[in-house]
């Protein structure tokens, strides 16, 4: 099966360490592969699809929207940009939106707003603080900005600029910086996902926040993967009760459609002006209709609130199967973003969780990822729990 599924590939590049299935279809959480086999999908195409697979009223709103206009060009108004960002504005509290296609390019859009920030304030060569283990894209930019010396290799020199601090530490973030003046912005996730499912801890944001506000610098939170619902609130600096400068968004933004979005509060919403940064596809109505589709689906299906209910059973259901193997270091996160982290590199697991039925990830070498669709519900939760502790126990045992 592995043979024949990767010589089906021959012409494209080889970039991904893939499991031997190709998937064909899918239904809510469930997805089958072209051999008509079943999974549970409790990967969530990496926390993007929001509403699962096939939505009843998703696809039809897509659909309707290829009939009209899929593309048209940034040289004109885009009227789903303005209705899309005037909803991001109000669940944000923020005040406008840049979109594009990815997290990658939210990203790295929000070191170029932070960088000329800096230059519009007489500095000629802004720094900016980052933190270990963190992870931000594979542009050549927010690579450097990534924690992660292995996705550094290989592509040195990288972007200077850049000081790098633990998390949850605040008189570490004093030290690097103190007496510094080309300082701008302090750029996190409010939960690293690439590097493990680490949380930022609620009174180190609030800490933060006021760091940020005494010494004029942009507070720049990552949003990609923990926002848009995945931890029970819209945005996951949310549960701090703080507001950031900049906040890139993606994945589960468009529920599949690719689409990205930084979305800027006052201090930074006019940072960039005509000349200073663009997109060709960014913004277009097809991933604009998805965006608008998705938030109100969620609203109307109250959609925060399952990932909250049914992300805290489904972590009950990991602790009652797990939490007490030796071996099971710890089970954390929010909502529908849940790590588990084990005493051993758990690579393996992602193949054999996928003969068992079950699509997962691993992440930071030995930290399983669980980011379902924010539809899962309360049994599909028990089922992921069931399906994945004999698998855990059994590697755990070699």
């Amino acid at each position: 099966m592995t043979a024949l599924i990767e010589a089906a590939s021959p012409h494209v590049m080889n970039t991904y360490g893939r499991v031997p299935i190709a998937l064909e279809r899918g239904q809510g959480c469930r997805v089958w592969d072209v051999n008509g086999k079943e999974y549970l999908d409790a990967l969530g195409g990496i926390a993007v699809n929001t509403l699962g697979h096939n939505h009843p009223q998703l696809v039809p709103a897509l659909c309707d929207q290829i009939g009209k206009l899929i593309h048209t060009s940034n040289y004109y108004h885009i009227p789903g940009q303005e209705q899309l960002a005037a909803k991001l504005v109000q669940l944000s509290d923020m005040s406008k939106v840049f979109f594009c296609n990815s997290g990658l390019e939210a990203n790295e859009a929000a070191l170029k707003i932070a960088r000329k920030y800096g230059v519009d304030r007489g500095i000629a060569k802004p720094q900016i603080v980052v933190y270990e283990k963190a992870f931000h894209g594979r542009s050549i930019a927010t690579m450097s900005a990534t924690g992660n010396p292995k996705i550094h290799s290989g592509f040195g020199p990288l972007v200077e600029g850049f000081i790098r601090v633990p998390i949850n530490d605040i008189a570490a973030i004093k030290a690097a910086t103190e007496g510094n003046p080309d300082v701008v912005a302090v750029f996190f996730e409010t939960i690293q996902g690439e590097g493990g499912v680490n949380p930022m801890r609620v009174e180190y944001l609030q800490q933060l926040r006021q760091l940020c506000d005494e010494r004029q610098w942009l507070m720049m939170i990552d949003e990609v993967q923990c926002g848009m619902g995945r931890t029970g609130k819209w945005f996951a600096h949310q549960w701090a009760g703080i507001v950031p400068d900049v906040m890139p968004l993606a994945k589960g933004l468009g529920s599949g459609v690719p689409i990205g979005a930084v979305v800027a509060g006052p201090k930074a919403a006019d940072v960039l002006q005509p000349g200073n940064h663009g997109t060709t596809f960014g913004g277009n109505p097809l991933a604009m209709r998805a965006g608008i589709e998705t938030i109100r689906i969620m609203e109307e299906d109250g959609l925060l609130a399952n990932a909250a209910g049914v992300g805290a059973h489904l972590m009950a259901a990991l602790q009652r199967e797990l939490g007490g193997l030796p071996g099971v270091k710890e089970i954390r996160g929010q909502g529908l973003m849940i790590g588990v982290e084990l005493a051993k590199p758990c690579g393996a697991l992602v193949a054999r969780a996928a003969e068992a039925g079950l699509l997962i990830s691993v992440t930071a070498e030995n930290v399983i990822r669980i980011v379902p669709a924010l539809i899962l519900t309360p049994s599909e939760a028990d089922e992921i729990a069931t399906r994945l502790a004999p698998l855990v126990q059994a590697l755990l045992a070699e």
